[in-house]
């Protein structure tokens, strides 16, 4: 079971280099079966962590057996396995969705994939900061190139924005973790954790400095405000099915402020507890309001869906900042819900837009679409989830988020913005829906129907919202028990640290 550990990380970086090589390089009938049948073998490898971690076990591997904080560490715990997981399933629903053309757009969209989620796996389950930072680069390379499949002027534009943003945020993560190691001596995170408590004098100062630049980091990764404006543009100019797999990249911002500011810079940090606390706080605030205020504005189904993104961050982000177990696990079963649901409207902004022709997706009059009943049901199922409307899992996610935020003190504002968004939501889709679906410019549909792939892969992931509720028991149990583990840093720090010193299972 410990090496089981490294599986999400191999096995994505093997099918990506399988895929570059004869005979898949040159067959695409090959390289699909191999790209469906690693997605599939990594997606398998995730729920086995994902049923072991549910017994609460916390799994290090220490690469070559060297001890932290030397050696390189990947821990797998209730978090990591859960956002793992959802990875590797909608990794495997987009490839899937690919396959029927998309893939072929372009120049090495299986292999870019798949380095995609090597990256970020990586990410989710490594135990140090600077591998942190060396799966985030890996991962942002792919996301480069990806966003450039099937470019134009117009995408090469946006791509270059956003690979502009995330140099400048490689720098300052680079800067940040150079001040780190230099005051603790370490960027293994429970080795961190022990040490940051014992600081005194400048080396506070010093510790605060740093963990503050990671969070302009982790802002920008995330796209909370004010680091959220290259997002609307790029996410919504990129492929649909690119930007379905992107909806996870940003909740790796999320994941890394879970991580450094709850078990780092947590409870048990000393002077530096709770340090971004007064930065989060507001910053979410204002990102579910410009996000509400972006959705309200969009020309498109895309840009609309885009925005949908930032109003999801900045929700996760204000749940960070409460610092709370139930907080943390209502933020985990709106990080599944909010995924998958934010995916699948963009896949059906892909089908929406060529069956409409030139109008494409944007919210104007234009011609029927040639399956309203599938694509205007699945729109319409995607829009109630979203809203939160009963009775999908959106509904769940934001009973549990409101409920956890009364319990706190000082966080009376969450409400009327949160519910002030909801709404805005709501007519923000029912203004699209009735533009998609309803307002036609003359009655003749075009003859394009969506591959029977394609409308598959949609109802699989539209499907997950209902199974949500249905097994929303089990769900929220299991984000409780991930929300209690995340926040018991003892235990993580002598799990972690202890299992190190005797090298891997």
């Amino acid at each position: 079971m410990g090496h089981l550990v490294t599986l999400p990380i191999l096995l994505p970086m093997l099918g990506a280099i399988l895929a570059l090589l004869p005979p898949c390089g040159k067959n695409v009938k090959i390289r699909r079966m191999v790209s469906q049948a690693f997605a599939f073998f990594t997606l398998v490898a995730s729920l086995i962590l994902l049923n072991h971690s549910a017994s609460n076990n916390i799994e290090v591997y220490a690469v070559g057996n060297w001890s932290a904080p030397f050696g390189i560490v990947l821990v797998s715990d209730m978090l990591s396995t859960l956002l793992i997981s959802l990875t590797s399933f909608l990794a495997l629903c987009c490839i899937f969705y690919a396959s029927a053309g998309d893939d072929e757009k372009g120049s090495f969209f299986h292999p870019l994939m798949h380095f995609l989620v090597m990256g970020v796996n990586g990410a989710f389950l490594t135990g140090d900061l600077f591998n942190l930072f060396v799966f985030f680069e890996v991962l942002l390379i792919a996301s480069y190139s990806l966003l450039m499949h099937a470019g134009d002027k117009h995408k090469t534009r946006s791509a270059l924005h956003y690979v502009i943003l995330n140099l400048i945020g490689s720098s300052i993560f680079l800067i940040g973790l150079g001040v780190l190691y230099g005051v603790l001596g370490t960027l293994n995170i429970a080795d961190m954790a022990v040490k940051v408590s014992q600081l005194t004098g400048d080396d506070v100062a010093l510790a605060k400095i740093g963990g503050l630049l990671l969070l302009i980091v982790f802002g920008l990764k995330a796209a909370i405000l004010p680091l959220h404006l290259w997002l609307p543009k790029t996410y919504s100019s990129a492929l649909p099915v690119i930007a379905a797999m992107f909806a996870i990249m940003t909740k790796v911002g999320v994941y890394a402020m879970f991580r450094v500011y709850t078990i780092i810079f947590g409870e048990q940090a000393g002077e530096l507890a709770f340090m971004a606390q007064s930065w989060l706080w507001p910053l979410a605030i204002l990102t579910i309001a410009i996000g509400a205020i972006g959705v309200l504005a969009s020309e498109d189904l895309r840009k609309l869906t885009a925005n949908l993104v930032i109003i999801s961050v900045g929700t996760l982000v204000a749940a960070i900042s409460m610092h709370s177990v139930m907080a943390t696990a209502a933020a985990l079963y709106y990080v599944i819900h909010s995924t998958l649901m934010i995916a699948a409207l963009f896949l059906l902004a892909d089908l929406i837009s060529v069956q409409r022709g030139k109008v494409s997706d944007r919210l104007v009059e234009g011609r029927p679409v040639a399956q309203p009943y599938i694509l205007g049901g699945g729109f319409l199922i995607a829009a109630l989830a979203v809203m939160g409307m009963p009775p999908m899992s959106g509904f769940i996610g934001k009973i549990w988020l409101l409920k956890a935020s009364s319990e706190i003190n000082g966080t009376y504002i969450f409400w009327p913005v949160y519910l002030t968004a909801s709404f805005v939501v709501l007519i923000a889709l029912s203004r699209a829906g009735s533009y998609l679906f309803w307002r036609h410019s003359n009655n003749e549909a075009t003859k394009e129907i969506a591959a029977p792939l394609k409308t598959n892969v949609i109802i699989a992931l539209l499907l997950c919202s209902p199974l949500m509720v249905i097994f929303s028991g089990p769900i929220s149990d299991f984000t409780l028990a991930a929300a209690k583990q995340l926040h018991d840093v003892t235990n993580h720090v002598n799990t972690v640290l202890a299992i190190s010193n005797h090298g891997a299972k």
